[in-house]
């Protein structure tokens, strides 16, 4: 029965990305999420139902839009795939209904979030806002009595990088403080290593950028700080509570 669950979350979280591709091109842009339906951005042809298939249609179209041949970004098969393998990953790993709604939720968030800010420097308050109401209205329908250690967690998550903000504008944004209390609101206590993986990230990403620019160009350069809080959000929804015993286990 587990495996009937796994297949059929993949299948609805490919089908989510899909539409998380949508959110992360029309959201920064300022465009309906609805209207118009799936089009190629280069000739506005409509995508027809068969050729948008997640993975597989960009799989038998060889990577090219059907009307105008024009490419298309693997971003999009990868991103739909990757949507599909976490909520198997949620369903695999969790197994309250409170834990499964917060992860398929924290997914839906982190993902476009990720991928807007790698692209814009950006994280929405259309989706960080709704996301800590929703995650607020889900925690106290289905889990009344842990919600509290939630809204601590967001809380103190939030308030940890605002005041990394406070410390230092240029390198922390408003939208990290509000992305990281987000994941407090659905991570609970697994926001602890969630942030703890995040800095790692973030760091190694800075340096990798920094390598790759001349010595002359490395001031002012600036790194958006989403993508490593997404990672570190999508690896403690299934491993947070593992890393958290671990480390419990090396100092007691």
């Amino acid at each position: 029965m587990l495996a009937a669950e796994i297949i059929i979350a993949a299948l609805f979280g490919a089908v989510l990305g899909s539409f998380l591709n949508v959110v992360a091109y029309r959201l920064p842009r300022g465009k309906s999420l609805v209207t118009p339906g799936s089009h190629c951005p280069s000739c506005a042809t409509a995508v027809k139902p068969y050729d948008n298939v997640p993975v597989l249609a960009w799989m038998w179209l060889h990577g090219r839009c059907r009307a105008c041949r024009v490419a298309i970004s693997p971003r999009y098969p990868l991103v739909e795939f990757g949507t599909g393998a976490l909520f198997a990953a949620v369903v695999l790993t969790r197994t309250s209904a409170v834990g499964i709604a917060l992860g398929v939720l924290a997914v839906l968030v982190l993902v476009p979030v990720a991928l807007i800010d790698l692209d814009y420097h950006l994280i929405p308050n259309r989706i960080t806002g709704p996301a800590a109401i929703l995650a607020i209205v889900l925690g106290t329908a289905l889990d009344p009595s842990g919600e509290p250690a939630r809204l601590i967690a967001g809380a103190a998550a939030g308030g940890f990088f605002l005041l990394a903000a406070f410390a230092s504008p240029r390198g922390m944004g408003m939208g990290d403080v509000k992305l990281a209390g987000v994941m407090g609101l659905l991570l609970g206590d697994a926001v602890a290593p969630a942030l703890l993986i995040a800095l790692v990230v973030g760091i190694l990403g800075g340096l990798v950028v920094m390598a790759r620019r001349k010595p002359g160009e490395r001031r002012g350069v600036g790194v958006p700080f989403g993508p490593a809080l997404a990672v570190g959000g999508l690896v403690a929804l299934s491993a947070g509570h593992a890393i958290i015993a671990a480390y419990l286990h090396l100092v007691g």
